[in-house]
């Protein structure tokens, strides 16, 4: 049997990459919600902001160590299965990569150190501004990856010599056309993943009636943050979008499942996209709603699948699913979002079970929801590595498919092992909960609810 190693190199980065961006995008979001926690402690002096943050910085931490080890393992990739690539335009790539070193790990590193470990040993100035300088880092290091990311989908500020490319303009190669659309977009998806994990946790802790003062805190802090953030997310998607149609109109083809350019194109709820008859099966769409989106113009057009070759066309099935699923969640984190802060208003969050229930259970919205975004954009670029200048096929290393469909094969292995070990770590310290938190509220009608004297029940209850 032979073994297509373009096929198989493409799988295990994609793999190793999915694996690895869950950390980053949770992480960047953590990082910034523990350095508002200490910022809040260090002006109201109310402890229990310090016992959120020592508790999340813990998760941190582990999900961080996590993010390194799954991070290391793709600069490896890019020289043993993707060495053409590397060779073309590392000029520019590899730099990025080493700002990113520079400006923003070596930032994370120093001060988790002072931030884990500091506690009472360090003056208080320096705790608060240790987990600023976390979150700052995290945020640089989003935005050196982000950069070189988008160059391979918008490339500028260069010129092809040989085959080779060569920096001339770095401020157009950093600032390259599609960079502050993806920064923006990711930067806030972290923070709206960070944000629904926090959530999910304080709603767990609330229906336990664990750590109930914590809990609020919490709650409080991300509904009001999610209430801003989730609709912000539609409007940069918006714009995000419209830069995507200016420099890469067949991945929003292949987004809407558009194939005549000729016509509106319909915004297909859902759809079958068939490649091989160039049509959509079993479609539900809303009527020239892709280009009222698309064009601000319900008769606007916009090119289709067709205005290109197959074998430019993108894998239509994977970019047009992945983008509903974002789709769909980015809608349900409005949703809850909005919900969430009108309960809040009418003084029935904290009580409204039903809905802590579904909070409970929505952890999970903001990976997948990145990941989904994350496929849209790498699958939409087919066939190309650097968009227009060279195809994935040519980029590969001459190795066999043998050798890596075993270290692919290995590599599940081990992410496997480490992400099992992780996730169990982490479910450890959720379990523990926070330390010195108050104890679990009684339940009414209960010997301890009616021994507990009046006033700190009506405490208890104000939050």
């Amino acid at each position: 049997m032979d073994l297509d190693p373009v096929l198989l190199a493409r799988l295990q980065f994609a793999f190793t990459i999915s694996f690895h961006i869950i950390f980053p995008s949770f992480t960047i979001g953590l990082a910034a919600y523990i350095a508002t926690l200490e910022v809040m402690w260090s002006w109201t002096g109310q402890d229990r902001y310090r016992r959120v943050a020592r508790f999340w910085t813990k998760i941190f931490a582990v999900s961080f160590a996590m993010g390194v080890v799954s991070g290391i393992v793709l600069s490896y990739e890019l020289g043993t299965n993707w060495s053409r690539f590397s060779a073309a335009f590392g000029n520019i790539i590899g730099p990025l990569a080493g700002y990113e070193v520079l400006t923003a790990f070596f930032l994370e590193a120093t001060f988790l150190g002072i931030l884990l470990f500091g506690g009472d040993r360090v003056p208080r100035w320096l705790h608060v501004f240790s987990a600023i300088a976390v979150a700052t880092g995290t945020a640089i290091s989003a935005f050196w990856i982000l950069s070189a990311n988008s160059f391979m989908h918008t490339p500028a500020g260069h010129e092809m010599r040989d085959g080779v490319a060569y920096p001339l303009d770095w401020w157009a190669i950093v600032f390259n056309p599609s960079f502050p659309y993806r920064f923006a977009h990711m930067l806030n998806a972290s923070y709206l993943t960070g944000g629904f994990v926090v959530l999910a946790v304080g709603a767990r802790y609330l229906l336990a009636g664990r750590h109930v003062e914590e809990a609020r805190t919490m709650l409080r802090m991300t509904v009001a943050l999610l209430a801003v953030l989730a609709p912000l997310q539609l409007l940069l998607g918006d714009q995000h979008g419209l830069n995507t149609l200016g420099h890469q109109p067949i991945k929003i083809a292949a987004m809407e499942a558009h194939w005549d350019g000729s016509k509106p194109g319909d915004f297909h709820i859902f759809a079958w996209p068939d490649e091989k008859t160039e049509t959509n099966r079993f479609a539900i769409s809303i009527p020239r709603g892709a280009s009222l989106v698309l064009k601000h113009d319900p008769d606007g057009l916009f090119p289709g699948l067709t205005s290109v070759p197959a074998s430019d066309r993108p894998p239509v099935v994977t970019v047009f699913f992945a983008f509903r699923i974002m789709l769909a969640i980015g809608f349900f984190m409005i949703a809850a979002a909005l919900y969430g802060a009108w309960l809040w208003w009418r003084g029935r969050l904290f009580e409204t079970r039903w809905f802590l229930h579904v909070l409970a259970h929505s952890w999970w919205t903001g990976f997948v929801a990145v990941l989904a975004g994350w496929i849209v954009t790498e699958s939409g670029r087919q066939p190309w590595i650097v968009y227009g200048l060279m195809r994935t096929a040519d980029a590969t290393s001459p190795v066999l498919g043998g050798a890596v469909l075993a270290t692919l094969v290995l590599f599940v292995l081990v992410y496997g092992a480490i992400f099992s070990a992780g996730i169990y770590y982490i479910n450890r310290l959720l379990s523990a909960g926070i330390v010195g938190g108050d104890q679990p509220a009684p339940v009414a009608g209960s010997p301890m609810a009616a021994a507990e004297p009046a006033g700190r029940v009506a405490l208890r209850k104000e939050g």
